[in-house]
């Protein structure tokens, strides 16, 4: 019989750990046999399941041999050719291949050893739903997104970053954050441009009348279509995962938008009810189904666009840490995801009580006994539509931290370098560079790995600092050369609002502040020892600090460009702050047109950025 403590070993769970403050934490036994539970290990005091000892997929190097056991083998490549043989096994080209040797099925990641490094260029980011023109009506769109492009493009820019676009909840117009989607494969249609015209609603999205007013929108343009053979091919491209997510949409419209609250007979994807439904309800399978094309081909026209007008990347897009624990995805694949647990973040500077996320979590088990097909399909998702791509918390690719309901987390490690395997397989066979946001709590030897796996990581300048010694901010030239490098996040201040101490203002509103004058003594410590570094006190200064830096890519930021003084979201809120609401203060050919576009171009040119 197995101890408590060997199979929390086993099974990779971290329970003793310090948190972002440094302080020492320890997880109790009752939050440990939760987090085994949803492992799959009900009884914890059962022996070790013999698939806890013995490695069902293993990353390899493309075109390299490999030494392997004794005993004959038989190797299934990715295009289906059969390799038998014994001893070492041959140079396998980049792919996914499996062999079987000893009774046993091994997944073989065959990834090229590092993704290039991109050249030294500067773009914008944006959140998407806060573009707008004309009127201040809707969100913002695709076709938006392509004009903005091909703006930022005649100024020099070489890629514009964008907030999450994975699939939402339609039928609850309160569940509107990207960062807890539905679906990570599929797109949110409330950027689709429809032609018709959305309510105005002023400087902050109203989201369920917009939410309303586009879904009527896009039945309007439904009730007219007559189909199109670009629509059917597509269609049957894209085969039975996108009919599951259709029907969940449709089933979505009559028992609501999350699953668990569903009739069981339709919890199961492959029930007869489900299927029953789905003839029964075609018409309303095939508007969700048609909706995902418009929404797939307005975004790849408008990285087409981005290109054509000279962008080196084009867009940038964001892959979401987890998604909704009773969203379509889980409703899809209930098996990959863990139940009862929800993804977070132990104390830090962003979340000084912790982050409970509400998100569920991959099984590493399953990733990798099914070959990480989940994973290689969610990156490729998006990687069909940029050349950039960010990975959010990319952190949770060494360990994740599950909190089991009304318990305390833990950390439970992830399998890193069949993750990075398949990044690097998916990023090469695109084309793309990989952009890993690794700021928080970083488990020891993470960065190295990302960057021996030629991932980039993000240094925001607010939090570049000797931390260990002066607390001073760094120099440009002591910025990490294998990063992207901005002033902030959509989690943190603008720089108007650093300066101002916005999100002083917000925190003390929320009694998270112990010494409210004490915090404003020392930002203003903060501005003044920044404006000593860059020399100045604005915005052109901040942004010479960023194109001097040693880092290969920067990261300029809309709103600051457009002088907006509050951020984006606040963490740890919900509803206590307008989180994902805000529009831009100026419409869209306001900010092509803005004189600071116009001064960081030339900046971001004398930094030898543009080219």
């Amino acid at each position: 019989m197995s101890s408590l403590d060997d199979l929390c070993r086993a099974a990779g769970l971290v329970w003793v750990y310090r948190d972002g403050a440094g302080r020492p934490q320890e997880a109790p036994d009752e939050a440990r046999r939760a987090v085994l539970a949803a492992l799959g290990h009900a009884n914890s005091e059962a022996a070790l399941p013999e698939a806890l000892t013995r490695s069902t997929s293993l990353a390899i190097l493309a075109g390299q041999a490999k030494d392997w056991g004794p005993g004959p083998w038989r190797i299934i490549t990715e295009d289906g050719a059969e390799i038998r043989g014994e001893g070492p096994l041959p140079p396998l080209p980049m792919g996914y291949h499996r062999i079987e040797h000893n009774g046993w099925i091994v997944h073989l990641l065959a990834a090229p050893p590092r993704l290039p490094s991109p050249p030294r260029r500067w773009g914008v980011t944006v959140p998407l739903f806060a573009l707008w023109q004309g009127v201040q009506a809707g969100m913002g769109t695709y076709p938006q997104l392509g004009d903005l492009a091909q703006g930022l493009a005649r100024q020099g820019a070489s890629f514009v970053g964008i907030n999450p676009i994975h699939a939402g909840f339609p039928t609850d117009t309160g569940n509107f954050s990207p960062y807890a989607p539905s679906h990570r494969r599929r797109l949110n249609t409330l950027h689709v441009a429809t032609g018709v015209a959305l309510p105005e609603t002023g400087p902050l999205i109203d989201y369920p009348r917009t939410i309303r007013a586009q879904r009527a929108a896009l039945e309007e343009s439904f009730a007219i279509f007559r189909g199109d053979p670009d629509f059917e091919a597509w269609r049957g491209e894209q085969g039975a995962a996108l009919e599951e997510f259709a029907t969940h949409q449709a089933l979505s419209e009559v028992h609501g938008g999350y699953w668990g609250s569903w009739p069981l007979a339709y919890q199961d994807p492959k029930s007869p009810q489900v299927q029953s439904f789905a003839r029964e309800r075609r018409q309303r399978v095939r508007f969700h189904a048609w909706a995902q094309w418009l929404a797939e081909s307005q975004l790849s026209d408008s990285q087409r666009r981005a290109r054509a007008a000279g962008m080196g990347f084009g867009l940038y897009l964001d892959l979401a840490v987890g998604t909704h624990p009773h969203g379509a995805e889980t409703w899809a694949e209930r098996g990959l995801f863990a139940q009862g647990v929800s993804l977070g973040a132990p104390p830090d500077l962003l979340g000084p009580s912790g982050q409970r996320w509400g998100l569920a979590p991959m099984r590493p088990d399953v990733l990798r006994a099914t070959g990480y097909v989940a994973f290689a399909q969610t990156l490729r998702a998006q990687l069909r539509f940029c050349g950039l791509l960010r990975i959010d918390h990319i952190l949770g690719l060494e360990r994740s931290f599950w909190l089991p309901d009304g318990l305390p987390g833990l950390y439970v490690t992830m399998p890193r370098d069949e993750l990075l395997a398949v990044l690097r397989i998916e990023a090469s066979r695109a084309g793309a560079s990989v952009i890993g946001e690794d700021l928080g709590t970083i488990p020891d030897g993470l960065r190295g790995a990302l960057d021996a796996s030629g991932v980039l990581g993000c240094r925001v300048a607010m939090f570049e600092r000797h931390w260990e010694t002066t607390k001073d901010f760094l120099r440009p030239d002591e910025y990490t050369p294998t990063a992207l490098a901005s002033w902030g996040t959509h989690d943190l201040p603008t720089w108007a609002g650093w300066r101002a101490g916005r999100d002083i203002d917000w925190r003390a509103r929320l009694g998270e502040v112990p010494d409210e004058p004490a915090a404003r003594t020392d930002r203003a410590a903060e501005v003044a020892a920044f404006d000593s570094l860059t020399g100045a006190g604005d915005m052109n200064a901040m942004h010479r600090h960023l194109a001097a830096s040693a880092s290969v890519l920067v990261a300029v930021q809309a709103e600051d460009l457009a002088g907006a003084v509050e951020q984006c979201n606040l963490p740890g809120t919900v509803h206590e702050h307008p989180n994902w609401s805000r529009r831009l203060p100026v419409p869209l050919d306001g900010l092509i047109a803005a004189a600071t576009l116009r001064d960081t171009s030339t900046i971001m040119a004398l930094s030898a950025r543009q080219g």
